[in-house]
């Protein structure tokens, strides 16, 4: 087989690196694009909402 099954326990996905590596860059990313969406009009023109005068 190539490749381990091995369930981790939560104790140790935290403490991976790893995990804080993938979230650090994932969840701020997220937020800033959510902030973009809003600020720039696009959730307007995507649903198709009239926009305040």
């Amino acid at each position: 087989m190539s490749g381990s099954t091995r369930k981790c326990s939560f104790a140790d996905i935290i403490a991976s690196i790893r995990y804080w590596v993938i979230h650090s860059i994932t969840i701020p990313s997220l937020f800033i694009m959510g902030w973009l969406f809003v600020s720039k009009g696009l959730a307007y023109d995507v649903f198709e909402s009239p926009r305040p005068n």
